[in-house]
C-alpha cells in the first residue's frame, strides 16, 4: 500500500469520527434509520409529538409540506366527450357529411361545387394550353418577342384579309380550333349545352 492511499484512508476516517462527535453533541445521534428500535423499548406514552411527526410516512409528508399538480377532479360526460370528438351541429362539425350543394355542369353532365369551374371541362383547358405553349416556344424559341403573337388554328388564315396579319408573328396549331375555344373571348362559345339533366357517373375507374 502506498503512502498516499494510507493517508486517504485516515483522512476519510477522521472525517466520519468527527461527524459522528457533532451528531452527538448536537442529540442527533443516533441517526432516524436505528432509532426505530430504541422507540419499539421505550413504553408508547413516552413519545412525544416530535417523534411521532418523524415517523410519518413519505406520502404524509410530501401532502402535508409539498404541493400537488393540477388534475381533473370529475369525469367528463359523455356528451362534452362525443362533442370534443366529432364536434358539434351547431358549431363546428369534425366529421365528413355529405356535400347537397352540388350543381351539374351544362356541357359534360359532371358535378361541380357552385361559383366554381366545372373540373372535367377545366381539364381540357389546362391541356390546350399546354400544347399552345410547346407550340409557342417551338416556333419562338427563346429570341426576344417585340411584336405581338397570334395563335390560330388550321383554315383560319384564309378567314381574315392579308392586312389582318402585318406585323403580328403566327403560331399555328396543326389542328382545327375546339368547339369550346371561340375565336373571340367576348362572343359565347358554340358548343351546345347539354339537353338532358341526368348526371353521368365520373371518375369510376
Amino acid at each position: 500500500m502506498s503512502l498516499s492511499s494510507l493517508i486517504y484512508r485516515l483522512t476519510g476516517t477522521l472525517r466520519t469520527v468527527e461527524r459522528a462527535f457533532l451528531l452527538v453533541l448536537n442529540g442527533k445521534y443516533p441517526p432516524d434509520n436505528f432509532r426505530l428500535c430504541l422507540d419499539q423499548l421505550q413504553p408508547q406514552e413516552n413519545w412525544n409529538n416530535s417523534q411521532i411527526n418523524s415517523h410519518k410516512g413519505i406520502l404524509e409528508q410530501i401532502l402535508g409540506d409539498g404541493f400537488l399538480f393540477a388534475v381533473p377532479k370529475h369525469r367528463r360526460t359523455i356528451e362534452k366527450r362525443l362533442k370534443r370528438k366529432y364536434g358539434d351541429p351547431e358549431y363546428h362539425m369534425k366529421i365528413l357529411l355529405p356535400n347537397k350543394k352540388l350543381q351539374v355542369c351544362n356541357v359534360c353532365g359532371d358535378d361541380h361545387e357552385p361559383k366554381t369551374l366545372c373540373p372535367t371541362c377545366y381539364k381540357k383547358v389546362i391541356e390546350e394550353t399546354r400544347a399552345m405553349q410547346d407550340a409557342i416556344q417551338n416556333e419562338l424559341k427563346l429570341e426576344p418577342v417585340e411584336q405581338e403573337v397570334v395563335v390560330m388554328y388550321e383554315g383560319e388564315k384564309d378567314s381574315k384579309p392579308e392586312e389582318f396579319w402585318k406585323g403580328k408573328r403566327i403560331v399555328e396549331m396543326e389542328k382545327p380550333r375546339p368547339q369550346w375555344f371561340s375565336d373571340n373571348l367576348l362572343q359565347k362559345t358554340t358548343q351546345k349545352g347539354a339537353e338532358t339533366s341526368d348526371v353521368k357517373p365520373s371518375n369510376l375507374g
